[in-house]
């Protein structure tokens, strides 16, 4: 199908593109195209994304030149896959195996780490303690706890490390 026959088949005056028609005359080209530039496998997937950006694009006027306006959606649904692969793959790579169940020794173990969490908030010094609590569960930034406490943010900094440290210590040792 040439230019001028999907122009055609949009019709006079229509912003959309008939997505039908592109998919017939240019799919087997951006699979060609993807094939070249990623792995073969992911080629359809790829192809695919390109008609789904199209799908859900609002256009205002009438594309002049659709093969062209194709493969400038292609290049960036390829720079985008690439963009965030490394990532997503390393990721995959790196996540554990999933746990198919909770054991009751899992349950145990789990509820024993979690009173050790909670033990080492509750012996922190008292404005250790408040640092901490307005900090993690309160989510409050190192100047709100500064006004709220009367100190220096520098202050709230420090007992925050403090804090961290000692609980990070008491989970390292009893573990």
């Amino acid at each position: 199908m040439t230019v001028a026959q999907i122009a055609s088949a949009q019709g006079p005056g229509e912003a959309a593109p008939d997505l039908a028609a592109w998919m017939g005359a240019y799919g087997g080209e951006l699979r060609r195209y993807f094939a070249r530039r990623a792995p073969a496998s992911e080629a359809d997937d790829l192809v695919q994304d390109v008609f789904l950006r199209l799908q859900s694009a609002r256009f205002g006027a009438p594309i002049a030149d659709a093969q062209r306006y194709l493969f400038t959606v292609a290049r960036h649904v390829l720079a985008s896959r690439r963009r965030k692969s490394p990532a997503r793959h390393a990721a995959l790579e790196e996540a554990p195996e999933p746990v198919s169940h909770l054991s009751p020794e899992r349950i145990l173990v789990g509820r024993q780490d979690y009173a050790r969490a909670i033990r080492a908030v509750v012996d922190l010094p008292p404005r250790a303690r408040s640092a901490f609590r307005l900090h993690r569960f309160e989510e409050l930034t190192y100047a709100a706890i500064a006004d709220r406490m009367g100190i220096s943010r520098e202050s709230v900094k420090e007992l925050l490390r403090r804090a961290s440290d000692r609980v990070s210590d008491v989970l390292r040792v009893e573990a």
